[in-house]
């Protein structure tokens, strides 16, 4: 049961409230809305558009996919985009962009954002070889410290956004490039490449031939899942997300749950790190940056499908896929490297397009 209520407060009106104040349809006038009804956004064209475009933002991540699936399955020659390989490799590549997509995933179903996810990927992935090579560190140990890290970088942006009350763009951001600082004053800017063998095979090593990564990412994908969607903290997260002043008065402690998004968040971002470092075999500055919008991208695209824009972790995983899938036809193709730039930009944008216009909707259809 939703906690809001339970406790008799509503975070939201029914969605179908404006159009059950039309008693019918033939009573309407012609040229717009009855009385005491809003016509949709767009008035008369947005009525008429409406349903469409309801469609679009809700199922148009999927179509987007599978139009791409076909275009590429006849564009790439000798049927190399379909085969089982490379199938496998487009989901191995999105791996590691699901693991930190769903921690960014949970932050903003609270209502807040990230921007430091990246930096905080880059930067685990320094610390965690530079603790087993210059340390001497176990492997498992040095994984566990730097998991560690990356919940306490959460926690200071939790406690940067509810207590210090600093916007949470400005305070992420600030947070990453102090990161940023921190991984190059760690490394002195070379990279860290004296690692053991073993500590690459948690990356390249396969189970039942399948990539770790996978495995990897689809435990995350899972505990999330569950977290938000079958557990009275994510029930709580939703809430504050939905509607914050509903949710105190609710008895919900708005602050615990930001920063508890906060710590998922960071503790996803260093466990990228980690895997990309043993991916890479090095740890190296900077390396994980691009997961910020490849991560972005794939969770606004998320929260456009299935659902009337809202953020949620099934969504995240197509979004990724949708994001690799466009990489990988590319680099079949052999398209020029700026392309895939263009790309990453450009499905950003109607990621966000799409949200907004599936929320914008959602109250009117």
């Amino acid at each position: 049961m939703n906690p809001l209520t339970k406790n008799g407060a509503t975070a939201d009106p029914p969605r179908d409230s404006a159009s059950a104040q039309v008693s019918s349809p033939a009573m309407a006038p012609a040229s717009g809305a009855g009385p005491g009804e809003r016509l949709p956004p767009g008035g008369i064209l947005g009525r008429a558009a409406g349903p469409t475009l309801m469609i679009v933002s809700k199922y148009g991540t999927l179509i987007a996919m599978a139009l791409m699936i076909v275009i590429f399955s006849v564009s790439v020659p000798n049927g190399a985009f379909l085969s089982g390989g490379n199938l496998l490799s487009i989901v191995n590549q999105s791996s590691l962009t699901a693991i930190i997509a769903c921690g960014l995933t949970m932050v903003l179903v609270v209502g807040e954002f990230d921007l430091s996810v990246g930096y905080a990927a880059s930067l685990a992935g320094v610390l965690v070889t530079g603790l087993i090579a210059n340390q001497g560190l176990p492997i498992a140990l040095a994984v566990l410290v730097t998991l560690v890290a990356g919940g306490g970088i959460g926690t200071v942006n939790g406690l940067l956004v509810t207590k210090a009350r600093v916007n949470a763009v400005v305070a992420t951001l600030g947070i990453g490039t102090v990161l940023t600082g921190l991984a190059f004053g760690y490394t002195a800017g070379s990279p860290i490449v004296q690692v053991p063998k073993e500590f690459t095979y948690l990356a390249l090593a396969k189970f039942l031939g399948i990539a770790n990564p996978i495995w990897f990412m689809l435990l995350v994908v899972a505990v999330l899942w569950v977290i938000l969607n079958r557990t009275a903290s994510g029930q709580r997260i939703q809430a504050v997300g939905a509607n914050r002043s509903a949710a105190r008065l609710a008895g919900i402690r708005t602050d615990r749950s930001k920063i508890t998004a906060f710590v998922i968040a960071g503790v996803c971002a260093a466990f990228t790190g980690i895997l990309l470092a043993s991916l890479l075999g090095s740890g190296t500055v900077s390396a994980a940056d691009s997961y910020l919008m490849d991560s972005f991208a794939a969770v606004f695209l998320g929260s456009a499908t299935l659902r009337d824009g809202e953020f949620h972790i099934l969504g995240t995983l197509i979004g990724v896929l949708v994001v690799n899938v466009g990489f990988n036809g590319l680099a079949l193709l052999g398209t020029p490297t700026f392309w895939q730039y263009i790309f990453k930009g450009g499905i950003l944008v109607i990621a966000v397009a799409l949200s907004t216009i599936s929320r914008r909707y959602a109250h009117h259809w």
